[in-house]
């Protein structure tokens, strides 16, 4: 007996001394496979540390044209920082109510049937696949110049992330209390009223928020494809060599940036702090 147990112990020691060898092996093996294609990549794309080395005169002579800041800009971008910030709250505002039917649909545990259920994740998963900058593109051509085909395009684009997530919160809710009203006889939307919202309430307006500090920063680059806001003015002081005022721009976005963050997070807090 007590042979037995010394063999069945040594087993033991030699299982799990070659699980653990197999295990090295398999995260080396993952190591490697990420470094390989990290390396391919820049090769592919015909990285060169020699150029980069080169182009350090550029950006050093380049940075050094961009200060002072062009104070006298000021009041010019004021306006157009406004309209970035309207066109960011307004794409927001657009992707909510696009993605509240296409998240509520895209959650398997209350979407009617597999019809629906696999549609509206198609749709969420093909807009996500699309830029934005490739919405503007594709707006500017349909309705012209200016903030709406911005609108429109973060409206589309963050869409597909806030539809996604909130799908994945609906489905991560506890269905013992979706189950529990189903039992006494409520219909969907008594369903969705009492037992999903609730538990999805804070976090999608967090979410929201940060999408909100994400469309602004989109906002500001769609402008270039003449969708509106700032971007307009930053692409046209970089191509006119004005660098002295894309600086000025570029402080304004900063400053802009600070504050969305800031009272997004106070409001995050907030939420945070009542749960």
């Amino acid at each position: 007996m007590k042979n037995s147990r010394i063999v069945s112990t040594k087993y033991r020691l030699v299982v799990n001394a070659s699980s653990d060898g197999w295990l090295l092996l398999k995260r080396m093996l993952q190591v490697v496979a990420v470094v390989a294609v990290i390396i391919w990549s820049f090769y592919s794309i015909g990285f060169s540390l020699k150029e980069l080395i080169q182009g350090l005169d550029g950006i050093v002579d380049i940075a050094g044209r961009m200060f002072p800041p062009k104070v006298s800009k000021w009041r010019g971008i004021v306006k157009p920082i406004v309209e970035t910030i309207n066109i960011s709250v307004s794409g927001t505002f657009i992707a909510v109510l696009l993605s509240i039917p296409l998240g509520i649909l895209a959650a398997k545990n209350i979407s009617p049937n597999g019809f629906f259920y696999n549609l509206s994740r198609l749709l969420l998963n093909t807009i996500r696949t699309i830029p934005d900058m490739v919405f503007a593109l594709i707006f500017v051509a349909a309705v012209g110049l200016g903030p709406l085909p911005g609108v429109l395009a973060i409206g589309v684009s963050s869409s597909g992330m806030l539809g996604k997530f909130l799908a994945d919160s609906i489905e991560g809710t506890n269905q013992g209390k979706i189950d529990a009203i189903r039992a006494t006889g409520a219909n969907y939307m008594q369903v969705l009223v009492y037992g999903v919202i609730p538990q999805i309430t804070a976090e999608f307006i967090s979410l929201v928020l940060f999408r909100w500090e994400m469309n602004f920063r989109s906002s500001t680059v769609l402008g270039i494809v003449g969708a509106g806001g700032i971007g307009f003015d930053l692409i046209t002081s970089i191509r006119l060599f004005q660098y002295k005022e894309t600086t000025t721009i570029l402080l304004g976005i900063l400053l802009v940036v600070i504050l969305v963050d800031f009272i997004s997070n106070s409001i995050r807090n907030s939420l945070n702090a009542d749960d």
